[in-house]
């Protein structure tokens, strides 16, 4: 018996168009483009028999409260009274405790944000929002039992982003909204397999128990977010033990990923018993990506849907990374179709 993916997108998640970025000290346009979301909703929308696309409703204010600070959404809410056509890139960035800083004036962003990537303009809130609102009714699916495998569009990405800071893309922490809420019925593992280290959901988690947190990723001594995402960071508190990090080399192959998986990731998750899975999704470790070094194919995110569908758990799989447009949406889509055919099989 077929079934279709629920997969959550709103359009206004396109309003929000930044033009370009500054990394390390060059202008470049900016990866995060409309394009990336456009090309996996056309992806998904070719395949009717394995998608059904569906509009979110808003997410609750008190959902994102929990996770993020008032500071944090103040900031977003004053960024929302620019002029249509005026962006704000942070340049000052000053050490926390030796600086005060009020959300209301934009010109204090670099307080609360962490790299010269992440604009502000009057559709950040709208489309963070919405992002957040893709993974939230996706997760309601998921705590209610009608659906195992759940799908969010969730653009921008989330996974950078902690309770009181900003960057890598990311607004909002969609990723953790949901686990947060889905810890209230059992156990969560956290699975990133974007290229880049989620340095927000580790933070948002690192002295809980009750959500675990694994990353495999780039070295981030010499790949975004530079500062986090080491193996040492195993949690603090009675969340020690409940962090893990796992560092793979340039060019890494399907086979390579697969064997950490194998080795490390499924005998951890299987410790834990965990009651819901979330899938931190980014495509960035594709061959191609311009700002990733992993050499996966689209094949192989078939592959890897089917093994980590194996564990047969209600999975929740939110989009983050992946910016070689071209190709991202039939990856996402083989990697959901990889998830979807260990459902039929189980």
């Amino acid at each position: 018996m077929s079934f279709q993916i629920p997969a959550f997108f709103h359009p206004e998640q396109l309003e929000f168009k930044p033009k370009y970025e500054w990394a390390l000290g060059h202008r470049i346009k900016h990866p995060e483009t409309t394009k990336r979301a456009e090309s996996i909703y056309h992806a998904l929308k070719k395949r009717p028999q394995d998608f059904e696309l569906k509009e979110p409703k808003s997410v609750p204010l008190k959902a994102i409260r929990e996770s993020h600070s008032y500071e944090l959404i103040t900031l977003y809410r004053t960024a929302a009274t620019l002029k249509d056509g005026e962006t704000f890139y942070p340049s000052v960035f000053p050490q926390r405790d030796k600086a005060n800083a009020s959300p209301t004036n934009l010109k204090h962003a670099g307080f609360y944000c962490f790299d010269a990537g992440t604009p502000l303009d009057n559709k950040t809130w709208t489309a963070a929002s919405w992002s957040a609102a893709c993974a939230w009714e996706a997760m309601k699916l998921i705590k209610a039992n009608k659906s195992s495998l759940v799908y969010a569009l969730s653009r921008p990405p989330g996974h950078h982003a902690s309770s009181d800071s900003y960057g890598g893309y990311c607004y909002f922490n969609n990723s953790a909204l949901v686990a947060r809420e889905l810890k209230k019925k059992g156990r969560v593992v956290v699975l990133d397999i974007d290229f880049h280290h989620g340095n927000g959901t580790q933070d948002l988690f690192y002295e809980d128990d009750e959500v675990t947190t694994i990353s495999l990723h780039g070295d981030p001594r010499h790949y975004f977010p530079y500062f986090k995402g080491f193996p040492a960071e195993t949690g603090k508190g009675k969340g020690k033990g409940y962090n893990l990090n796992l560092i793979l080399p340039p060019k890494t192959t399907y086979k390579k990923y697969q064997k950490a998986l194998k080795d490390i990731v499924f005998p951890m998750i299987e410790s834990i018993d965990p009651t819901y899975l979330v899938i931190a999704a980014g495509f960035d470790t594709y061959k191609l990506d311009p700002i990733g070094d992993f050499s996966l194919e689209t094949e192989d995110y078939f592959q890897l849907g089917e093994e980590l569908g194996g564990l047969k758990l209600p999975t929740l799989v939110v989009q983050e990374g992946g910016y070689f447009t071209r190709d991202l949406g039939k990856n996402v889509a083989s990697f959901l179709r990889g998830l979807k055919k260990s459902r039929l099989e189980s």
